[in-house]
């Protein structure tokens, strides 16, 4: 019997993925972190209960191949993805089709790289990363993140209904403005890095920016929740209240 369940998380060097890795690795898990950045998975390599490994996922077939020489997963947390600034008149096709391809695709490709296995032992839990700038709420200047992540809605709540009777769950998670690397390079390529800064802690109603460990408590919590599915869950701070 499998008492110690393993779990596979993308984009775990850093942010919201490396927070989350240490979170699960704390927990007891056996967790899989997987990046395309081999020198910041190093950081993680002499974790307690942590194997890491390179993993593109935009690319379907690395994918496959590399969930069949994996143990059972029995968590799936798809926290890759890519944010790109602009509006509906200024996004490019490149823009678009990047956003599709990393935030949206690589979900779905991985899905279905371990759902068989899952279905298989009745018992499994997806949480795909959204956001609330997606149907959630209208954010400016997020014209192709905004439409990638309100796919990735749709994708959860697709996967959970079609599978609920059969032991998987699928949940996603909607964050705010969270501090992380993604946000610090944004925040410099405006120009004015303080004053962009204080306008992302203006809108939120709390005062400050989430912090990664946050999101990782979320992860945690949602592994657990089993009779939790098909839902989005909101953490940012109020800003979608």
């Amino acid at each position: 019997m499998k008492l110690q369940k393993t779990i596979l998380i993308t984009a775990a060097a850093q942010g919201i993925g490396y927070a989350t890795v240490l979170r699960m690795a704390n927990a007891g898990f056996q967790v899989i972190a997987t990046d395309i950045d081999r020198s910041k998975l190093e950081a993680l390599s002499h974790v307690e209960n942590v194997h890491t490994a390179f993993l593109d996922v935009t690319n379907g077939t690395e994918i496959r191949d590399f969930v069949a020489r994996q143990p059972a997963i029995d968590v799936l947390f798809n926290c890759a993805g890519i944010v790109h600034s602009g509006e509906v008149l200024t996004v490019s096709d490149e823009q678009l089709n990047q956003a599709w391809q990393l935030n949206v695709m690589s979900q779905v490709h991985l899905i279905q790289a371990v759902l068989p296995g899952m279905l298989s032992r009745r018992e499994g839990c997806i949480i795909n990363m959204s956001s609330v700038a997606s149907s959630v709420k209208g954010v400016p200047n997020r014209c192709a993140y905004s439409i990638s992540k309100a796919a990735v809605i749709g994708l959860t709540k697709s996967v959970a209904a079609d599978y609920i009777t059969q032991g998987v769950r699928c949940n996603a998670i909607c964050p705010g403005t969270i501090e992380t690397p993604s946000l610090q390079q944004r925040l410099s390529d405006t120009g004015d890095y303080d004053a962009a800064r204080a306008d992302f802690i203006r809108r939120q109603p709390m005062g400050r920016i989430g912090k990664p460990d946050e999101i990782a408590d979320l992860v945690l919590y949602l592994s657990h929740a089993t009779f939790t599915t098909g839902q989005i869950h909101n953490i940012d701070g109020g800003w979608s209240a």
